[in-house]
């Protein structure tokens, strides 16, 4: 979307059948916007899952296809959507994504540690594999994932994830990328800081800010005003492309990020502790 939809009509697509798409959730403006302008109408077949399984549920073009959704579950896994008390979620329900059953595809164990391993994916509920990312089903059986789960965040008694309120940034047109995270606030108890990447490097910042502030006050109250907008030219990622925003909330709480191996720009980390540590940064 930030380079726009020239370079889509510079190239010879008449061979294009399926786009395949993995990695980071769809907003509905880049999933649409993929379909019509870079894709001109070819099916976006979703995929989720992960290293350590291969995958949980998938897009065939055997069925209808939804925008940014999923149309079955990988055969063996016995993907569920489930509450808290890992019971199968009523349709339309947001809840943890599991695998019932260890697929063919799935990992025996960590590198040398075993207890990691457990604790980590089968500890949440006897015989479940706990994935990590939120989803849910609608009345279709159509899958939907919503982010990680532990990227939620609990602001003003509301708990939301990061894809509703960077939707509400992306949809202003202004911004090619957008990531949201709460850090510690010690009034409110959560703060919403935002990473944000300019459309236009040469935009107003200032202009720019309190517009990404006024669009998400609106869209869902005063309590999520932001305590930061900070403008980077990119967020940290993986070399899959998943954007890294527990490295983000750590840069902006203060804390170590930890193990930053996994990332394909540095760089980025360190354009971000430069920004925290300046007077936009700070601003509360």
């Amino acid at each position: 979307m930030a380079q726009g939809s020239t370079p889509a009509a510079t190239h010879d697509l008449s061979s294009l059948r399926v786009i395949v798409s993995s990695g980071e959730a769809w907003t509905p403006q880049a999933w649409r916007w993929c379909f019509e302008q870079a894709g001109g109408g070819v099916p976006i077949l979703n995929f989720s899952g992960g290293t350590e399984m291969i995958g949980i549920v998938g897009t065939t073009v055997l069925r209808p296809i939804k925008p940014g959704g999923f149309n079955c579950a990988l055969p063996g896994t016995g993907a569920d959507v489930v509450d808290e008390h890992g019971a199968s979620a009523p349709p339309g329900a947001v809840g943890e994504l599991v695998m019932r059953r260890p697929s063919i595809g799935l990992t025996r164990s960590l590198w040398r540690d075993d207890a990691r391993y457990l604790q980590t994916y089968w500890s949440t509920w006897p015989g479940v594999w706990h994935h990590g990312d939120f989803a849910s089903r609608d009345a279709d059986g159509h899958w939907f994932v919503h982010g990680r789960s532990d990227d939620t965040m609990k602001i003003g008694g509301k708990r939301t994830g990061p894809a509703e309120i960077e939707t509400l940034l992306i949809g202003t047109g202004q911004l090619a990328e957008a990531a949201a995270v709460a850090v510690p606030d010690p009034i409110k108890g959560s703060a919403l800081v935002l990473a944000c990447v300019p459309r236009d490097p040469a935009a107003d910042p200032d202009a720019l800010r309190a517009e990404l502030e006024r669009v998400v006050v609106h869209g869902l109250g005063v309590p999520f005003r932001p305590a930061r907008v900070l403008l980077v030219a990119d967020l940290p990622r993986t070399r899959n492309l998943k954007i890294m925003r527990r490295v983000i909330r750590a840069v902006c709480a203060g804390d170590d990020p930890g193990d930053l191996t996994a990332l394909v720009n540095p760089e980025a980390v360190a354009e971000l502790r430069r920004l925290v540590a300046g007077p936009m940064g700070r601003r509360g």
